[in-house]
Parts: structure tokens; C-alpha cells; sequence
């Protein structure tokens, strides 16, 4: 009958582990999130408007709208059901990074949301990102001699008043900072690219970014939640949320984030929807099975705002996103 409660009570562990990396760092963002070395980006039905470099943010929407939320059984296991909100998944969201991207501090646009180093999830994450690491080379991997010479990893910076460390395992880890940056990071100029070297492997060797980054890279800005939920007739329920990462996900040092993406119209100008982008990242998260019958749904609420035949009009789209086009 599927996973037992045990495994999956270790699964929800975990995910709270990455939650708990992702609200433990200074004032300011606690934790990086993906920079990739761009996705291609299909063409764009609509051009989105320019931020104002001088105070992006104005550009931002509200964090409380609306939103479509659609429950499922998962397919692969029937003590699990998924919760999904189709307002984020299908939404025309994508990574702007180096293309209008401005950046999680002010004043560090060409970082993007790599300006504080990514918290390892755990010990697991730590060494499938070494693996990786190691085939890294100093053509794509800029700063190769400094994270050779001295390591990538360092104690995770956290807030003075964080009380969340166990300290029965220790002090956790990150990415290394480097000059104000992950040391991953490729600086502008770096003539083997700008971005994410771990990102760069990955395309170098026909694999998907999500292989070789750690997992807080990866999965932004999608989220990942569980909960047990009992039922009226005593049974429990794995509920498993799958939604936008927006500031709020990141805790109270979210809103101290000089820019972010998710609510910002100039990042909502894709060609695709966020569950065709993310399909790669959705299928890791959900499942093959799970990821399939939510591209069914989504497929189902876009045809809806679909025009159709003559005297049949398209409907409106149900609670869309704010930051979308607006035709």
C-alpha cells in the first residue's frame, strides 16, 4: 500500500530541514535560491515591463490574491494525496536571470539570488553535490583554484537569535561565499560563462541542472510542503503542497529581499506555463504519475480560457496570476 509512515514522516523531515536552511540566515535572505545559466526561454506572448532599477520592488504585486487550488490523489501511492495551486503552475513565470534579472541585494544585480550561498538540506544533498563537484573544471568553474585550494563548504551563516540548530548533529552546512557571492557563481566577464558552474556542468553533459545543484537550487521557486491531515473518519493523509515560493516562503527575512522574482510582472513573460518549464523539477517533486495527471488539470483550466468556435466564446480565467500579462 504504497510507503509506509515511517518513510514518509522521514520525508517530511526533510523538507522541513529545507525550510528550516531556507529562514536561518541573516536579516536578508537566508538562503540562495537558483540561478541557472538561463533555461531557454520560448517566445514571449507578451512583452513584460522593465523594473525601475532604482526601486524594483514598486513593480512587485500583492502577496494576497486570489489563487486556484486543485487535491488529487497521487496515482503512485493512495495514502498521499497532492495539493496543488494552479494560479503559480500555470502562470508565464520564468528565470530572468542576466536578462533583467535585478538581483536579491541591492546594488548586486549580476548575483541574481546567489548573493548568500545555498544551505545544504542534509547530509545526502552535501555529497551528491560533491560528486558533481568534482568533474568541475577551471574552464566553466571560475573561482576552481580558491574552492580547490581552500574548500566549497562552510558553517551555514544563520540569525544570532535562531534557536533551530540540533546541536546533537552539529553545525550545518552551505555553498561557500566568495567575494560576496557563492563561489559557484561565475562573475560577469568570466569568459566560460556567467552563472552557476555546477548549472553549466549539467548542460555541458546532457543532464538536467537539478542532478548536480543543491536542492534548495533546484526547486525554487517551486514549494514543497507536508502535512498529516486526519480525516473525519480517523484515517491520515499524507498532504503534499506544491505551490510558489514567494517572500513569505523564506520567513520574516523574505520581505527584506531587495527583489523578488515570482511577483514581478518582469518575470512573468513566458511563453510556456510554470508546470511545462518545470516539468523536470515537478517530475522529481511529484513523481512521474503525479506530475502527469497535474499537467491533465492544467491543460484542462488553460483550455477553459481557450477560445473555441464561433459564438462560443472563451471563459475567463479563474483567479490568475497578478503579475501575468494582462490581456
Amino acid at each position: 500500500m504504497g510507503k509506509t509512515k515511517a518513510a514518509k514522516r522521514q520525508k517530511q523531515d526533510r523538507s522541513v530541514q529545507l525550510e528550516q536552511a531556507a529562514q536561518t540566515a541573516p536579516p536578508a535572505p537566508p538562503v540562495a535560491v537558483p540561478a541557472p545559466v538561463s533555461r531557454e526561454v520560448a517566445s514571449s506572448p507578451a512583452v513584460p515591463p522593465a523594473p525601475d532599477p532604482a526601486d524594483p520592488r514598486k513593480e512587485e504585486t500583492g502577496l494576497d490574491f486570489p489563487r486556484a487550488w486543485v487535491e488529487f490523489n497521487d496515482p503512485a501511492d493512495d495514502e498521499q494525496i497532492f495539493r496543488c495551486d494552479l494560479t503559480w503552475l500555470t502562470s508565464r513565470w520564468n528565470c530572468v536571470f542576466g536578462q533583467g534579472c535585478q538581483g536579491i541585494e541591492a546594488g548586486r544585480a549580476t548575483d541574481g539570488c546567489c548573493t548568500l550561498g545555498a544551505h545544504f538540506a542534509d547530509e545526502d544533498d552535501q555529497k551528491r553535490v560533491a560528486s558533481h563537484v568534482a568533474r568541475l573544471t577551471p574552464e566553466i568553474w571560475q573561482f576552481h583554484a580558491e574552492g580547490t585550494a581552500d574548500g566549497w563548504m562552510q558553517e551555514a551563516e544563520v540569525d544570532e537569535d535562531d534557536d533551530e540548530e540540533d546541536e546533537d548533529e552539529g553545525p550545518t552546512l552551505q555553498t561557500r561565499r566568495l567575494d560576496g557571492a557563492c563561489i559557484f557563481h561565475n562573475r560577469p566577464g568570466f569568459p566560460g560563462g556567467q552563472g552557476c558552474s555546477l548549472h553549466m556542468l549539467a548542460l555541458r553533459e546532457g543532464r538536467e541542472p537539478l542532478e548536480t545543484k543543491p536542492d534548495v537550487c533546484w526547486q525554487l521557486p517551486v514549494r514543497r510542503t507536508f502535512e498529516w491531515v486526519e480525516r473525519p473518519d480517523g484515517e491520515e493523509v499524507l498532504m503534499v503542497s506544491i505551490g510558489e515560493y514567494d517572500r513569505r516562503g523564506w520567513g520574516s527575512g523574505g520581505h527584506d529581499l531587495h527583489w523578488w522574482c515570482t511577483s514581478a510582472p518582469s518575470a512573468h513573460g513566458a511563453g510556456e506555463p510554470v508546470y511545462v518549464s518545470y516539468k523536470p523539477e515537478l517530475t522529481e517533486l511529484m513523481g512521474a504519475a503525479g506530475y502527469e495527471r497535474l499537467a491533465e488539470l492544467c491543460e484542462q483550466r488553460l483550455a477553459a480560457a481557450t477560445p473555441r468556435a464561433a459564438g462560443f466564446p472563451a471563459l475567463p480565467l479563474l483567479a490568475p496570476h497578478p503579475a501575468d500579462p494582462q490581456n
